[in-house]
């Protein structure tokens, strides 16, 4: 069984729809800021082991550079 939709009522759904998505892009968006301002303001260090000779390599990120928002 098919049920046609009126063209208004879709159109609200799209709404609906693109409402939610800008929304959840708004969350992601404060999300990744806030992690990005915190990496930015100290020093972050990442170990990797070589996989052929076991040596470990530490790689060090620092910024002072300031976010506007």
């Amino acid at each position: 069984m098919v049920a046609e939709v009126s063209p208004a009522l879709a159109m609200e759904q799209v709404e609906r729809h693109l409402k939610m998505l800008d929304e959840r892009l708004d969350n992601m968006d404060s999300v990744i800021t806030s992690l990005v301002e915190r990496v930015m303001k100290k020093p972050l260090v990442m170990e990797i082991t070589c996989p052929k000779c076991g040596q470990t390599i530490q790689i060090n990120i620092t910024s002072n550079a300031r976010l506007k928002g």
